[in-house]
């Protein structure tokens, strides 16, 4: 009986947005590359792109063996535990996608496996062409001998670049390939948030109340939902590990801490309401709203500061995670800093946001240095 192997991948540049997907069909036994197929979907969802990945690899190896045994491979957490029976499937979008998709072998035919992003690249490649063709260019096609190591001819890279410029007339924006894009959640609450009062990285350190734990739950499910997220990054401080923890454990996926997420240090204003910072050090106070360079009282650290660290730790995951989709789990002055500094405004823009507990932002960062935020304060999740 031969065996064969599926790698499905699939995007969605907004979610929803322009989606695509790609699928290889591989020879389990020599790792021949068998057929590669991808397609441009639209606008649609992350989820759905990713569905139609899977039942385009299984059809087109349905279409080599029907008596083959398959393994399917994908860095889709979500679609690999609903296939697999572990997780229900609730989203009315993916239910007859996942129907279908179990229909084209016979059960106990196909077996599934979550693999890293890294591991997924020439399904990811293809979902990536799909996406960047908008629609004029799909493909179905088995390489032949002669072909370069990643399964490409030069004939197909140049049909791939034709395409991409027939689909980018007038005022289309240029191909930058997919952005990196970084979901930004703010920890749930804890027993200072809803009294107001400042808690950076020099005060007590508060771990979530009962109330921030679901809520971090709460986010957690959504998230899952979205499908997206592919690494978890998170702040040094208990609230933010906190929340991390909760959304890793429901994603699957190892928190990594990042050192240059962590809160602003408000030095002797920790622990603090705003009308007691106020009474106690006024013109410090005073200094600290008109200036971005002024420092809380007892050396805490400037806005200023605090943007130029974010700034470049902005560049560093850029660099490191490029085309990828992160969480990272962070604090009130960082999301609202990563939003101002995408956004070109002024620091005093920074009191002109509102940042709910555990509320999701995102912003996506283009190869041409360019940003664009997509999301901000999104606390829909949190509603019963």
């Amino acid at each position: 009986m031969r065996e064969f192997i599926v790698e499905a991948d699939g995007g969605s540049r907004g979610n929803p947005g322009p989606a695509g997907y790609g699928s290889v069909v591989l020879d389990a036994a020599t790792g021949e590359t068998l057929v590669e197929t991808y397609e441009y979907l639209g606008v649609t969802t992350n989820n759905v792109a990713e569905y139609r990945g899977l039942l385009a690899g299984l059809r087109a190896a349905h279409d080599l063996d029907p008596a083959a045994r398959v393994h399917v491979r994908m860095d889709s957490k979500l679609v690999v535990e609903q296939m697999s029976g572990r997780w229900k499937i609730k989203h009315p979008d993916m239910k007859p996608l996942a129907l279908e998709a179990g229909r084209v072998f016979p059960p106990g035919q196909v077996t599934y496996e979550w693999i890293p992003r890294e591991q997924n690249k020439r399904a990811d490649r293809l979902a990536n062409e799909a996406m960047d063709s908008e629609g004029s260019a799909s493909s179905v096609r088995k390489p032949t001998s002669g072909e370069a190591a990643d399964g490409r001819t030069a004939k197909a890279d140049a049909d791939v670049r034709a395409a991409k410029a027939v689909a980018a007339p007038g005022w289309a924006p240029a191909d930058m390939g997919a952005p990196a894009t970084f979901v930004l959640l703010r920890h749930g609450e804890t027993p200072l948030t809803p009294q107001k009062r400042f808690s950076g990285s020099g005060g007590t350190d508060p771990a979530l109340s009962d109330i921030g734990r679901e809520q971090a739950e709460r986010a957690a499910e959504a998230l899952a939902r979205r499908g997206t997220i592919q690494h978890i990054l998170a702040s040094p401080l208990t609230r933010t590990r906190q929340t991390a923890a909760a959304v890793a454990e429901r994603l699957g996926i190892e928190v990594t801490v990042e050192d240059g997420l962590i809160e602003t240090d408000f030095g002797a204003w920790e622990g603090l309401t705003f009308g007691e910072v106020r009474e106690r050090y006024p013109d410090d106070l005073t200094k600290w709203l008109a200036d971005p360079e002024a420092e809380p009282t007892g050396g805490g650290e400037s806005f200023a500061a605090t943007a130029t660290r974010i700034a470049a730790t902005r560049d560093k995951l850029v660099a490191a995670y490029a085309g990828r989709t992160i969480l990272l789990v962070t604090h009130v002055t960082p999301i609202k800093t990563f939003v101002r500094l995408a956004l070109g405004a002024p620091p005093e823009s920074l009191f002109r946001m509102e940042l709910s507990a555990a509320s999701l932002s995102a912003v996506a960062y283009y190869a041409d240095g360019n940003a664009s935020v997509r999301l901000l304060n999104d606390t829909s999740h949190l509603r019963p």
